[in-house]
């Protein structure tokens, strides 16, 4: 996938570019992703991710859950056969910038349209906030492929929603329309014009000092993140990447 970059004023914006396949995601993107993250321009007090085309990102490429895979990356049945600790390396490799996010100075905003599935929802999850057009729906579909979400879909879920709801909504894959997760808490802003909302957003941060923004930025990611929910996650996929490997060898 093309990833583009532009500087526009204190605005970093990032965009998925293959509006084609609805920004479908491979571990390569995530990799991208991280690099971009390490040379943010010391002039951008925001981070924009967006994605062209109808869809924000209609989640991970599905050649991945195929014996072929992707040219040049494992699929989930190479993941499947790895030692554990290699299995743990990777997944946290892949959690990377979903990560990092909360670990940068700048303020991250997701503008979402159309659909965030799977890990398109967990690309918006990973930011501070996330601005949505009023048609727009959600799901962490991962359950309906035997998966479980590990790129901190179930942390930030138990975060904002508690055990029960996201039992409920990660559990079913169910699709959360834009209007549900504003209420849930889910999203931040739902908006007819995401520049609009964008601008809306931005203004009243603008006024605050940006080291006071970062340290409040930083402070409250202390309080609110720990790293034992992420190693939970990565070994509760391990154990299902195993588990679907092994029913696949018998089909």
């Amino acid at each position: 996938m093309e990833i583009l970059t532009e500087l526009s004023g204190d605005l970093f914006n990032i965009t998925l570019n293959d509006p084609e396949r609805r920004n479908a995601q491979t571990p390569a993107t995530w990799d991208e992703l991280y690099e971009i993250s390490q040379g943010i321009p010391s002039a951008a007090r925001f981070i924009v991710l967006r994605g062209n085309g109808k869809s924000f990102s209609a989640g991970l490429d599905r050649a991945m859950f195929t014996p072929e895979g992707i040219p040049g990356q494992p699929s989930f049945i190479d993941l499947a056969t790895r030692s554990d600790a290699e299995l743990d390396d990777t997944i946290a490799h892949y959690q990377r910038f979903f990560r990092v996010l909360r670990d940068l100075p700048q303020i991250s905003i997701a503008l979402v349209q159309g659909h965030a599935i799977g890990a398109g929802f967990q690309l918006a999850l990973a930011c501070d906030f996330t601005i949505a057009e009023p048609n727009t729906e959600f799901a962490l579909k991962e359950s309906q492929y035997g998966l479980i979400p590990d790129l901190g879909g179930t942390v930030r879920f138990t975060e904002i929603l508690g055990y029960h709801k996201s039992l409920e909504l990660i559990g079913s894959g169910r699709m959360i329309p834009a209007a549900e997760a504003l209420e849930l808490g889910l999203i931040t802003q739902i908006s007819d014009h995401l520049g609009s909302g964008l601008e809306q957003l931005c203004s009243p941060l603008r006024s605050i000092l940006p080291e006071t923004l970062i340290d409040t930025k930083m402070l409250l990611a202390r309080i609110a993140y720990g790293e034992e929910p992420w190693v939970a996650e990565r070994r509760a996929q391990s154990k299902r990447l195993r588990q679907l490997h092994t029913f696949m060898s018998q089909q």
